[in-house]
């Protein structure tokens, strides 16, 4: 079976996993700030918060900005969960933002068009969470101009982004948000196993994420509230949580870091080999890259035309059958049954929706071979004919 993503390991990871193993640091050590200095210098970003997951990192990055009880998140329904769930975790509402079917990301024009209705209602977010999916950035620029122009702040949720790049900048330089998240989840562009980082150019925000991962629990004499004990004293200043990424996972990032430019481009190939071979089929069409960016192609998505849901799963159940892991990102958060009982329905979002009813993920990894795409397109392509004779 051919998997839709794969993490690639090499004999530089493994040595760097067996050093840290064999060190006195398998947690709270040097290999974290290491991991986070290499990866922020990568993105030309001031500071870098680790974290055991994405998840972690939005949940406190929320929590930083000042999400609360009667805030307002904004977000796309064209990603997983997570992107919606931890502004309920800090006790906001949440709200979604149609996309652009063409990219499957957050479309900008539909959130002005939504920014100035609620200016005249007065429900306005705190925060908005654009998601640069399938590996691409969202049109910053634009979200930027209106975070200015309606005063709310700005989350990328870039999970899928890291090596991507912008506008000739790398995503995770925060040149247009206060926050940039990404996940090193294995079928992402590099992995920790798990874990995720939050990347910021605030140095008051770094802090309070770092409190924040770690207990709310602090030992620096410049945020205890009184002069030490002695030298084991430490004092709880806020309620945080155990989001610490450990050493091992660490210094398996910081290895990888290495290699992540050479990731993307190997990436990109599989792309590009995937568009040669559907270019010209009217029947399926892959998602669309801006010029203004490069994508990291943490996932390569197609739409096929004039399908049924009926035919859309016997697709991916037949592309399975032949030994292709094809799958489908993603079905909208907002018509899943826990956010339907919130009042959602489907037909709220229908850009989101259209787009799921057409969508098929297809492998994409750097040790993927050009028979193997070969192969993965040679397939699709006779189970789509079949389906449109």
């Amino acid at each position: 079976m051919i998997p839709y993503g794969r993490q690639h390991i090499d004999e530089d990871d493994i040595n760097a996993v067996v050093e840290t193993l064999k060190s006195d640091w398998l947690t709270q050590g040097p290999a974290v700030p290491q991991f986070e200095q290499a990866l922020a210098d990568y993105c030309q970003v001031q500071f870098g918060v680790a974290v055991n997951s994405a998840t972690s990192a939005l949940h406190i990055a929320c929590l930083s900005l000042g999400v609360g009880d009667g805030d307002r998140v904004w977000t796309s329904p064209n990603s997983f969960v997570a992107s919606a769930n931890c502004a309920l975790y800090c006790g906001a509402e949440v709200d979604f933002v149609d996309i652009d079917i063409t990219s499957g990301n957050l479309c900008a024009a539909a959130l002005a068009d939504k920014l100035e209705q609620a200016a005249c209602t007065n429900t306005l977010p705190k925060v908005v969470i654009p998601v640069h999916f399938a590996g691409q950035s969202c049109d910053m620029e634009a979200i930027a101009k209106l975070a200015q122009m309606y005063g709310f702040k700005v989350i990328e949720d870039a999970s899928h982004a890291v090596g991507a790049s912008y506008q000739d900048s790398r995503v995770g330089c925060c040149q247009f948000s206060d926050i940039s998240i990404f996940s090193f989840h294995p079928v992402k562009i590099i992995t920790t196993l798990e874990g995720g980082m939050a990347m910021t150019n605030n140095a008051e925000l770094a802090s309070t994420m770092r409190l924040l991962r770690s207990h709310g629990v602090t030992n620096h004499p410049d945020s205890m509230k009184k002069s030490s004990d002695g030298p084991w004293y430490y004092e709880q200043i806020a309620l945080g949580y155990n989001y610490r990424m450990n050493d091992v996972e660490a210094a398996l990032g910081a290895s990888q870091v290495n290699k992540l430019s050479e990731y993307v481009t190997q990436r990109n190939r599989v792309a590009a080999h995937y568009d040669q071979r559907f270019s010209g089929e009217g029947n399926i069409a892959p998602l669309v890259v801006s010029p203004s960016c490069v994508s990291s192609f943490h996932l390569y998505v197609v739409r096929i035309n004039a399908i049924t849901p009926e035919q859309q799963a016997w697709l991916v159940s037949s592309l399975r059958e032949a030994g292709i892991f094809a799958h489908l990102h993603y079905i909208p958060i907002h018509t899943q049954p826990f956010y339907r009982e919130k009042g959602f329905n489907w037909g709220d979002f229908p850009a989101a929706e259209s787009y799921y009813r057409h969508a098929v993920t297809l492998p994409v990894f750097p040790d993927l071979t050009p028979s193997q795409v070969d192969f993965i397109a040679d397939t699709l392509l006779s189970l789509v004919n079949s389906l449109t004779r």
